[in-house]
């Protein structure tokens, strides 16, 4: 028999080829191996192994590899074995953020919250593109936060509200919330809470029939919006609502009621106007209507010099007459001037 270097050396060109791919093979093995050894080993001496197939179908799957595994190693070592990272990988193809679904879990555990992995990635795929995030709600639903009503970055620093004396009452409250994870996934958000407990301030103080009530009870408009259950299909459970300040505003009801003065007293104007002009409208039909009479009247004087022509012509009008008729005109005449100069004296 040839030596092995010998038969080698004597082989045929595909089984050099063979033996090409065959250490390519192997080589690729090794760097492979080299590549994932170091995660492998991390998760075997964390107790959380990961089989060598896994790792490599992770890659192959442009998974981060190091994100699943470290993600998996902490569950482990906080006491959440039932976490793969088959569900851990499927979350992050999702679109999901696996870090804060473990760390979210891990702090609901802690706390005593029952919380399935499954309503961990479905919260935390509801808040995506949000800046809020899953483990922020199981923190609030551990330790409830303060919300502003108004919010701090609305343009006004408190709600304005109308008593029923027309007198304006300006309100501020904070209300403390606890995040239901039931109905996270769903529910309406903060700014539905801070409407709603604005609409139940307004409420408050337009049924009140003083602003005395409002100042002497500030906390009746707590019990009230308390009542309404303003937290109903939300995301969040009111703890409590607390009315942080009061005070007054403007005399709504007077300044209406100037308004409404005001408003009579154009309308008043108005129709005053109307009827002036309607009397000098009138006046000036009075006048015309007057220059009337008087043209028939001179018409009319125009006529007795014509009428005593044609009485002396017939000889109804004697000289005598006529006489007397000058002598009487003229004594009228001196008499009227007198009477004129009298007045003026």
């Amino acid at each position: 028999m040839l030596p092995s270097s010998l038969y080698i050396l004597a082989a045929e060109p595909w089984q050099y080829a063979l033996f090409g791919i065959v250490g390519l093979i192997a080589l690729v093995a090794i760097i492979i191996l080299l590549k994932f050894f170091n995660i492998w080993l991390r998760a075997k001496v964390a107790n959380a192994p990961v089989s060598m197939a896994q790792l490599i179908a992770m890659w192959l799957r442009r998974v981060p590899v190091a994100l699943i595994v470290d993600s998996r190693i902490t569950a482990v070592k906080a006491g959440l074995d039932e976490i793969s990272t088959d569900t851990l990988e499927a979350h992050y193809l999702a679109g999901g953020d696996v870090t804060q679904v473990v760390l979210a879990m891990i702090a609901a555990d802690k706390a005593g919250i029952k919380m399935p992995i499954e309503r961990a990635q479905a919260i935390d795929l509801a808040v995506k593109g949000t800046s809020k995030t899953v483990l922020e709600a199981v923190r609030t639903s551990i330790n409830p936060k303060v919300i502003d009503c108004p919010s701090s970055s609305s343009a006004k620093d408190k709600i304005d509200a109308v008593a029923r004396d027309g007198i304006s009452v300006r309100a501020r409250a904070r209300v403390t919330v606890r995040t239901n994870l039931d109905r996270f996934v769903g529910g309406a958000t903060e700014e539905t809470i801070v409407a709603r407990v604005g609409e139940g301030i307004v409420t408050s103080i337009g049924s009140a029939p003083s602003y005395k009530d409002v100042l002497e009870n500030p906390d009746n408009i707590s019990k009230l919006v308390l009542e309404k259950g303003v937290d109903a299909s939300t995301a969040f459970e009111i703890l409590s609502i607390d009315i942080a300040d009061v005070d007054l505003g403007d005399n709504v009801g007077a300044k209406l009621q100037a308004e409404q003065a005001e408003a009579d007293k154009q309308i008043a104007q108005a129709k005053a106007e109307v009827r002036r002009a309607a009397a000098v409208a009138l006046e000036q039909e009075m006048a015309a209507r007057t220059q009337e009479m008087r043209a028939k009247v001179v018409e009319a004087e125009a006529q007795v010099p014509l009428a005593m022509a044609d009485a002396f012509r017939n000889g109804n009008l004697g000289v005598m007459d006529f006489a007397r008729y000058k002598n009487l005109t003229a004594d009228t005449d001196m008499r009227d001037s007198i009477a004129k100069e009298g007045q003026q004296d």
